[in-house]
C-alpha cells in the first residue's frame, strides 16, 4: 500500500507498507476493497490538464515532471493530457478558447509564478466569459472558478507555492494534487478607468518593486541574477513617488495585519455574507512613497521567510496595504532587512499597513510649462516628475492610475496552507493512501 508520509520542514513523501497473507485469494481481496474504498473519495482527481513550461527557470520543468511528478499520477490511477507550451501566453490562450475543460477536475502547472498567472488568467477569464461576466467592469461580481489549480514548482521564483504549502518541492506538491487538496484564495482585479488591466494572486508594488521589476527587464540576459543587480541600483537611486492612496477597510472582525495571527492550515478565518458590501468609509492619504505595496498573501520565499505581510491571510477576502513613505536611504535600508529576520517591518514610523478590501492610487501630476514660449499650446508641456510603474505578479501594468478589488476565494488550489509546527512532527499522524497494488506472488 503506498501511502503519503510527512518528513520535515513541511515536505511529503511516497512511502510503502506491504502486507503478508498466505492466502492468495484473501490477498486479492484486500486490493480490491482497498481500491473501491479510494475510488469513492470524490475530492481526489481522476483526470488532469497539465501546462509545462520548458524554459522557465533552469529549463527543469519536463525533466521535473517526468522523473518526480508523472509517476506519483500514474501510481494514483490519474489520467493527463501533458501539453509543453511553446510560446508565452500559450497555456492561457489554450485555456481561454480550446480546452475542454468538462473532461478534467483540475488544471496543473509546472513552471514558476509566471506560468501560474497565465493558468490563472485563462481560467478565471474562461469562467467568466462562460458566464457572462464582463471582466471590464470593475464591480461585477466574478464566478469562482470550480477547477482547482496544482502547481508544481519549476521556475526562478516559486513564491505562490511557497506560501500555500510552505516549501517549494515538487514531490510535495504533487502528493497535495493526488490527495485532492483544496486551498480557497483570494484574487485581486486590477482595473484603469472601466478597462481590466490584470489579476494579481501575491504582490503589487509600486515604487520601490516596480521600479525593481522595470529595471530587470532591461537585462533578462542575466536569468535570475538581474533582480540582484536592478535591487542594488533601484535602492541608490532611492527614488520616491507622489500620489494619492484611497482604501475601503476591512471589516473589524477579520484581524489586522499586526495581530501576528498566521495564516495556517485549518485556522482561516470565517468569511460573513455582509463583508462584500460596502459599509464603511473610503480613506484617504496622500504623501510621498517610496513603495506602496499590496499583498494577497505573506510573499514568503526562501530568501524571505516570513514574507512582506507575515499574517497576511490567503482566503479572507482582503489585502494588507503596505505604505512606506519618503525617508532616508538607511531607514529604508532597515525597512528592507527585516523582511529577512523575526523584527517587525512595520515597526518604523515611516511604515503604515492596512488591511484593505479595495483600494485606488492616483498619482500626483505635476505639469511643467516650457520656459521657452510660456504662449505655447499644452503640446510643449510635460511631466516635471516621473509616475514609477507597478509591479503585478512580476508583470509591468500599462498603467500607474488604478483601481483594485479583491475578489474573495475567486480560485482554488491544489494545497491545504502551511500546517502548524506540530503537526509537522507527528510524522505518521494523518496519513493518506494513495493506492493498493497488486498482490505479489513467489
Amino acid at each position: 500500500v503506498s501511502y503519503v508520509r510527512r518528513t520535515q520542514q513541511h515536505q511529503w513523501r511516497c512511502s510503502e507498507v506491504t502486507f503478508h497473507c498466505d492466502n492468495q485469494a484473501l490477498c486479492e481481496e484486500w486490493v480490491q476493497v482497498t481500491n473501491e474504498q479510494l475510488s469513492l473519495l470524490t475530492n481526489r482527481p481522476k483526470s488532469l490538464l497539465v501546462y509545462i513550461n520548458p524554459f522557465g527557470g533552469k529549463r527543469r520543468g519536463k525533466r521535473i515532471y517526468e522523473q518526480k511528478v508523472a509517476p506519483m499520477f500514474r501510481l494514483a490511477g490519474i489520467a493527463t493530457t501533458v501539453i509543453v507550451t511553446e510560446r508565452a501566453n500559450h497555456a492561457e490562450d489554450h485555456l481561454k478558447t480550446e480546452a475542454n475543460l468538462d473532461k478534467y477536475d483540475g488544471v496543473v502547472c509546472v513552471g514558476g509564478d509566471g506560468m501560474f498567472s497565465e493558468v490563472l488568467h485563462g481560467l478565471v477569464a474562461r469562467t467568466q466569459n462562460d458566464h457572462g461576466v464582463d471582466q471590464n467592469q470593475p464591480d461585477a461580481e466574478l464566478v469562482p472558478c470550480s477547477l482547482r489549480i496544482g502547481i508544481i514548482p519549476a521556475g526562478s521564483t516559486d513564491c505562490i507555492c511557497f506560501a500555500t504549502v510552505g516549501t517549494n518541492d515538487p514531490v510535495t506538491s504533487a502528493l497535495h494534487i493526488v490527495v485532492g487538496d483544496s486551498q480557497p484564495m483570494d484574487v485581486c482585479s486590477v482595473h484603469h478607468n472601466d478597462v481590466f488591466l490584470r489579476y494579481s494572486v501575491s504582490l503589487l508594488g509600486y515604487g520601490f518593486y516596480g521600479d525593481v521589476l522595470s529595471d530587470s527587464e532591461r537585462n533578462r540576459w542575466l536569468g535570475p541574477a538581474r533582480y540582484d543587480l536592478a535591487g542594488v541600483k533601484t535602492f541608490l537611486s532611492h527614488n520616491y513617488y507622489e500620489g494619492t492612496v484611497s482604501f475601503l477597510p476591512a471589516e473589524d472582525d477579520v484581524g489586522n495585519p499586526r495581530d501576528k495571527l498566521q495564516c495556517r492550515s485549518g485556522k482561516q478565518p470565517l468569511i460573513s455574507e455582509e463583508q462584500s458590501g460596502d459599509f464603511s468609509d473610503w480613506n484617504e492619504i496622500h504623501g510621498k512613497f517610496i513603495a506602496i505595496n499590496a499583498a494577497n498573501m505573506s510573499c514568503a520565499c526562501p530568501r524571505s521567510p516570513k514574507g512582506l505581510s507575515p499574517f497576511a491571510h490567503l482566503a479572507d477576502g482582503n489585502a494588507d496595504l503596505i505604505l512606506v513613505r519618503n525617508c532616508s536611504r538607511l531607514d529604508f535600508f532597515k525597512h528592507l532587512l527585516r523582511h529577512t529576520n523575526k523584527d517587525d517591518q512595520f515597526d518604523h514610523s515611516f511604515v503604515e499597513v492596512h488591511r484593505v478590501r479595495k483600494f485606488r492610487f492616483e498619482p500626483e501630476r505635476h505639469i511643467l510649462v516650457s520656459l521657452e514660449d510660456l504662449s505655447e499650446p499644452a503640446t510643449k508641456t510635460g511631466y516635471s516628475t516621473p509616475l514609477g510603474s507597478w509591479s503585478c505578479d512580476g508583470e509591468i501594468l500599462p498603467e500607474v492610475a488604478i483601481q483594485v478589488s479583491v475578489q474573495c476565494q475567486l480560485i482554488r488550489l491544489f494545497a491545504r496552507g502551511i500546517e502548524e509546527q506540530q503537526q509537522q512532527q507527528c510524522v505518521s499522524d494523518d496519513p493518506c493512501t494513495l493506492s493498493a497494488l497488486e498482490p505479489i506472488t513467489d
